[in-house]
């Protein structure tokens, strides 16, 4: 096999409403073949790994995937439940396990569901050499690859803190996404209500808390000057400085790295001059300052301050071992480690125990060797550390706290300035008040760890992540803001700028992605073809923006998914042939689901608008995933008695339509007028019919927002063709004819331009065409035809990237399909859009329109512009109105 491609698609996707991670595969002498072909291959996997023997697979029961095995499948559908399987045995959990590749026909593409995104594109790849070899009955060591899974999850997973976060922003609907796998910076929400958290850090922790907090002296002084309870204690440089403050402050003390985390480089209880001296060695590694400082006696605990409460407080147990009298220290760690509580790092609640240097110290200390055995019952200390990253254990006591404790722990979080806060007691008893002299403070922590108090070891867990969520959301706030998103094979652009345009009335800040670039309320931030996830995220992730109205494409979506999770309104213009030939797409058939993840992805109590007057989006209602969430279903149409229209209204139903030249919402059987189409410029006099059904798709989501029909037929008027949608069926006068500019780019687009100037009596049309290199023949020489029975004359040319084809293949194929359907059509090839548009206005003739189907807009409105063309935006308003400009 060989590895063609893999990606993962973070958001929802065509393959799952959860992330994915996709792989392309070259089967070479399997492709085509099933599993019951090559004998004995049934039996050899699953000596290699007998735990698919309970994957269920279709059937929906343990023992699914061998019935699969047995009754052939095929290889792609193989590997993915062995990369299944090997997630499992790297130690992720059901929602990281589940494959959800629906097309049975494509063996060469393997898809899991998985947010695990590393570690799987790791282990995918491997399941296939894993799947060759066992076909081709190599050798492979499927042990060592696991490891490396693990080793990969634990740089790369998101660490106990940051899952404890996200989990409960789940809870609450809360939308998030991690910033990459390399980093623990999480996005939580939208727009205006994002807010962004680094393990237990979050964008309102303050800098100065931070460094104070790092800085173990400074935050001990700070807190003595505000009259709380710290050890007294000295910074030292050398062993020499390190000897004499324990002199000064006097046995036992403690020596730490002034600025270290998680109980690193920590020894406790040091009586000698000897030990403090090696205690100084080990803390110089983690700092260049070292702290020692007076121990105080008793328990170790640990207490969180969320938004100045105490919400959870946990004793720290040190890290040890108990005897049983028959096997040595070093093989009760291993036992120990063993432990399935116990992982790498921060992977499970608590930490695999690593004989260091502080270990060995603390052994010997205790008079105890690694080859020495234990009394059964006896209890070894390890370390007298409390960190749970160095081994030790946690038992929640937040129910035991004593007020003037918790009193205590929240001053402190208020004077050091952190949001969040772990504070470290020595204290005889967190039940009692704190003696004076004995015990108190002996660190504050910014990005405290959370695993203690979500996992102890014993005790009550604290959902402290739903805590934290609620101080960033107060009052159960779900972080949303209200997206808009568009999609349609013709006029998702001018809809999604009509709505913008709606919308942007001064009071909010409108977020908007097109197909011509990123805006903000109207001011373009960046240019080009911006209709996929990552342009989405541009807005989705700007706290200015209020509102986001995204124009959603194909491209983005197949490739990559969808920025958000769901949309509160969605619109579907239509679906039509285009793109045939891409992404696998063959039929308007395929084209189909992909369009329908938009309504499949609209919230409950939120709001669908679909054209009526299209079969193919009105297929979209009947798949499963669009029926089974309850929304709004809203419908446009030309035809006031269109049969789906007439049975929605009985129903109670919202629908536009157009009736005695007007476009009217009703409502069950109220109606409503709101709009002439002629006093919307971009209809052109109510001569440009799709310009009208992009009008009333734009109408129904803005009143589905709760604007007015007023205010809404007011921005219409306003929203002018040139400035406010370039590009899409602009009209000048230029010379003694006209120009009309449109990014026609398919059969349909073409055919609705055709409609329009059919109207225009009196006119002599010329067309310049060209189609995308990428598109089928076939769509190509329909476009052709579409054009051949509409213009007088026709100018075939081509994109400047010709997407694969060769240089004058696709102006050729144009012609010729042309000259085939109308003899007389004046048909001539001109490659070079640039010079096909300047021929074109130099020679035009009275009363001619030239159509502009064009590749680059720029340089056609420079070309305009050059020749004197002057926008047009309405037709005279008389009885002749579409016969006169």
């Amino acid at each position: 096999m060989k590895i063609k491609s893999i990606k993962a698609l973070t958001g929802t996707n065509i393959y799952s409403h959860r992330p994915v991670t996709v792989m392309r595969l070259d089967l070479e002498e399997l492709k085509g073949k099933d599993s019951r072909e090559l004998e004995g291959f049934q039996e050899r996997l699953l000596d290699s790994l007998p735990g698919l023997t309970e994957h269920f697979c279709a059937a929906g029961k343990a023992g699914g995937f061998v019935e699969r095995l047995k009754a052939g499948t095929h290889f792609n559908h193989v590997v993915e439940h062995v990369a299944i399987e090997m997630l499992a045995q790297a130690g992720f959990d059901e929602r990281d396990k589940k494959n959800c590749n629906a097309d049975e026909k494509d063996d060469s593409l393997a898809v899991i569901e998985t947010t695990a995104v590393e570690t799987t594109r790791y282990l995918m790849p491997v399941a296939a050499e894993l799947v060759e070899a066992v076909a081709f009955e190599k050798s492979f060591f499927v042990e060592e690859k696991i490891t490396e899974a693990k080793d990969i999850a634990a740089d790369t997973e998101l660490g106990p803190s940051g899952r404890a976060i996200v989990d409960a922003a789940e809870k609450r609907g809360i939308p998030w996404r991690r910033e990459s796998d390399s980093n623990s910076l999480i996005q939580l929400g939208y727009g205006r209500n994002l807010r962004l958290i680094q393990a237990a850090m979050t964008d309102r922790t303050g800098i100065i808390g931070i460094d104070l907090a790092g800085n173990k002296d400074a935050t001990k002084r700070r807190l003595e000057e505000f009259s709380m309870p710290v050890p007294y204690g000295k910074i030292v440089r050398s062993e020499e400085q390190a000897v004499r403050a324990l002199e000064s402050v006097g046995a036992p003390v403690v020596v730490k790295p002034l600025d270290g985390r998680q109980g690193k480089g920590v020894s406790l209880n040091l009586k000698t001059a000897e030990e403090v001296a090696e205690a100084f060695r080990i803390a110089r590694e983690y700092s260049s300052k070292v702290l020692v400082e007076e121990l105080f006696e008793g328990k170790n605990y640990r207490v969180l301050v969320v938004d100045g409460k105490m919400v959870a407080a946990s004793e720290r147990v040190p890290c040890g071992i108990d005897g049983d009298g028959a096997h040595t220290v070093a093989e009760l760690i291993d036992l120990e480690n063993q432990n399935p509580l116990r992982g790498e790092g921060h992977e499970k609640p608590l930490t695999k125990i690593k004989v260091d240097p502080i270990i060995i110290s603390a052994l010997q200390k205790e008079g105890w060797q690694m080859e020495d055995v234990p009394a059964a019952g006896e209890r070894v200390s390890l370390c007298a550390g409390m960190n749970l990253s160095t081994g030790g254990t946690a038992r929640d006591v937040t129910d035991s706290v004593h007020k003037s404790v918790k009193s205590l722990c929240e001053r402190a979080a208020r004077v050091i300035g952190l949001d969040i806060c772990g504070v470290d007691l020595v204290l005889e008893d967190i039940s009692a008040p704190v003696p004076p002299g004995k015990g108190g403070i002996i660190e504050l922590n910014a990005a405290p760890g959370l695993r203690m108090h979500t996992f102890p070891s014993e005790g009550t867990p604290r959902d402290v992540g739903g805590v934290i969520i609620e101080m960033l959301y107060p009052n159960g706030g779900n972080g949303r803001i209200p997206i808009i998103s568009i999609t349609g094979t013709n006029g998702k652009t001018t809809v999604t700028r009509m709505i913008s345009h709606i919308l942007n009335d001064g009071n909010r800040t409108i977020g908007t992605t097109t197909s011509t670039g990123i805006y903000l309320n109207g001011e373009q931030i960046a240019k080009g073809d911006t209709t996929g996830p990552i342009s989405a995220r541009t807005i989705l992730g700007d706290k200015a923006v209020d509102v986001a109205v995204l124009e959603t494409a194909r491209g983005g979506i197949v490739r990559r998914g969808l920025a958000y999770d769901w949309s509160d309104i969605s619109v579907l213009t239509n679906i039509s042939e285009d793109h045939i030939g891409q992404d696998g797409i063959e039929s308007v058939e395929d084209l189909i689901p992909i369009k329908a993840l938009i309504a499949e992805r609209v919230r409950t109590g939120g709001t669908l608008i679909i054209n009526a007057d299209d079969e193919n989006s009105l297929r979209v209602l009947e798949r499963e995933k669009v029926k089974e969430i309850d929304k709004q279903i809203v419908y446009f149409s030309f035809d006031e008695n269109n049969p789906r229209v007439r049975e929605h209204l009985k129903n109670g139903g919202t629908a536009y339509v157009t009736t005695n030249d007007l476009i009217v919402e009703m409502i069950g059987n109220e109606s409503f007028d709101v709009a002439n189409p002629c006093d919307i410029p971009v209809t052109l006099g109510g001569t440009a019919d799709f310009q009208t059904a992009n009008s009333m798709a734009a109408i129904a989501a803005c009143c589905a927002f709760g604007i007015s029909r007023e205010q809404i037929v007011s921005r219409l008027k306003t929203f002018r063709t040139d400035a406010d949608n370039p590009g899409r069926n602009n009209l000048y006068k230029v010379g003694k004819g006209y120009a009309l500019v449109d990014y026609g780019h398919n059969p349909d687009g073409f055919q609705a331009i055709c409609r329009m100037v059919s109207k225009w009596k009196g006119k002599t049309i010329t067309g310049i065409i060209n189609i995308a290199g990428d598109r089928d023949d076939r769509i190509v020489k329909d476009a052709a035809k579409v054009a051949a029975n509409c213009f007088t004359r026709v100018i075939a040319t081509e994109d400047l990237d010709r997407r694969g084809r060769e240089a004058g293949e696709i102006p050729r194929l144009l012609s010729e399909a042309v000259r085939e359907e109308n003899p007389d059509c004046r048909c001539e090839i001109m490659s070079n859009e640039t010079e096909a548009v300047t021929k074109a206005i130099r020679e035009i003739k009275e009363n001619e329109v030239v159509v502009i189907f064009y590749d680059q807009l720029t340089a056609v409105l420079d070309i305009l512009s050059q020749n004197g063309a002057v926008p047009v935006y309405s037709f005279e308003q008389n009885t002749n109105a579409q016969t006169a400009f």
